[in-house]
């Protein structure tokens, strides 16, 4: 929570700092992994609830019993929200859906073993109260009267304002999950170039990694739901961010797009002030209820913006599904390729140099339906799919971060490469699956986590 001792900002200019002082030497640049998954319980198929019988509260005892956790509470009375465990936590979406946010992590390799570990945590509990976990970008049984919300003051606040913005704002809160990687920054140069080049490939990226075919226990007719759902929430604070999609964007850039952006709330001490509607432009002008604008308040504002690829103390890259097993660790996989490796870097750039804000913003709206099938430029985007997977591989490769076995982080996208060969994602494999042996087999087969 927020205090007094957060300095008001004096000017604009100083909305900067924030992404400046995340700089770092290429030497130090690691990997922030976030998985989500949903979690069901019992025979029936139970959505995961905040209380109760196979619940939040009671995984969350559970997993305190080793010692090694640390409860998150939003104060001293409120119930525990999350566990921090070193660098390492696991947090909760609104509607219940588990977060895993790995450490800081050199390779591939170690994030894949941090999110062992996790789920080996999760297995005694999980294994009692048959509560199993899937990989999916959309929980594929439950309405929304089904699941339960976070307590959690800012989850209340969304509840309220964001299905004012969107149609699926309740979907995209409840039913959604994601993976996604956090990696680091240079200089302003370098965040504004992964940046841009990120965000111009984001929608094929989502189509690569479509993995959420289900709506309520049938199939909708969608390769992700969750892309879908993204395309009825909240314009203003999501999508493709054309401000910076011009050479020689700078952070000022993203901060003028930020600024116009209308904001939540305002934490102080021991209570925290619903401000919906008002841009943090306004709010430094003007200030709200009494309080001024402080360099808390904007961090805060920041991480209640939500386009496919978010600029913060590090990149964000949050455009993929939720997956399973096998390709669980692909989509870090696939960004650390493209990004970590200065020549993957120089071609990624080549080959989306003349992708329009226009034509990508048609694929967005395109790709939830169709998935790698997609229209762009007079064929499909599974070519530009297998594009951006070949030039992945080589950054890894070239990065030869190696495991025992002596194979190289390129060893994380086997699955998603089978799949696009085939001109397929993850959607297409379990339609078929659920089309021959139903949806629950397809679930077990291909999306199981535990």
């Amino acid at each position: 929570m927020p205090t007094h001792d957060s300095p008001p900002i004096q000017n604009a200019d100083e909305l900067l700092e924030l992404f400046r002082t995340a700089e770092k030497p290429v030497l130090q640049f690691r990997i922030g992994p976030e998985m989500e998954k949903h979690g069901l319980v019992g025979a029936d198929r139970r959505p995961f609830r905040f209380r109760g019988e196979g619940s939040v509260e009671e995984l969350f005892l559970s997993l305190n019993r080793s010692g090694r956790f640390r409860p998150i509470r939003e104060s001293e009375s409120s119930p525990v929200i999350g566990l921090e465990d070193g660098t390492d936590s696991i947090t909760l979406e609104p509607g219940c859906q588990l977060e895993h946010s790995g450490g800081a992590e050199v390779d591939i390799h170690a994030v894949a073993e941090s999110f062992k570990r996790h789920m080996a945590d999760l297995t005694p509990y999980s294994q009692e109260t048959g509560l199993a976990w899937y990989g999916l970008g959309f929980q594929p049984y439950a309405k929304h009267e089904d699941l339960e919300w976070v307590e959690k003051a800012r989850y209340g606040i969304m509840k309220q304002y964001l299905p004012t913005r969107g149609a699926r704002a309740l979907d995209m809160m409840l039913r959604t999950a994601t993976v996604q990687v956090n990696l680091d920054f240079a200089s302003e140069a370098d965040a504004m170039r992964k940046l841009r080049v990120s965000l111009k490939a984001a929608p094929i990226v989502g189509a690569m990694f479509a993995n959420a075919p289900f709506y309520e226990g049938e199939a909708s007719g969608n390769a992700s739901e969750r892309l879908a759902t993204w395309l009825a929430v909240d314009e203003a604070r999501s999508g493709l961010v054309r401000n910076v999609w011009h050479e020689g964007a700078t952070y000022k850039d993203y901060v003028e797009w930020a600024l116009d952006v209308p904001m939540f709330l305002v934490k102080r001490p021991g209570r925290v002030l619903a401000n919906t509607g008002q841009t943090f432009r306004a709010f430094l002008a003007d200030g709200f209820e009494g309080e001024r604008a402080n360099h808390e308040d904007w961090t805060t504002h920041i991480n209640t913006l939500f386009p496919e690829v978010r600029l913060k103390k590090t990149l964000e890259v949050r455009c993929a599904d939720a997956q399973g097993p096998r390709e669980a660790n692909a989509l870090p996989a696939l960004w650390v390729g493209l990004l970590y490796d200065d020549k993957a870097l120089a071609d990624f750039e080549a080959l989306t140099h003349d992708w329009t804000f226009d034509e990508m913003s048609a694929v967005r709206a395109e790709a939830p339906r169709y998935g790698l099938r997609a229209p762009f430029r007079g064929h499909t985007i599974a070519d530009e799919a297998k594009a951006i997977l070949r030039l992945a591989c080589e950054g890894l490769e070239r990065r030869a971060f190696r495991n025992a076995a002596g194979r190289s982080e390129a060893k994380y996208l086997d699955g998603l490469a089978e799949l696009i060969d085939q001109g397929s994602c993850p959607a297409d494999r379990l339609l078929r699956v659920a089309f021959s042996d139903g949806l629950q087999v397809a679930l077990d087969a291909h999306a199981r986590l535990l």
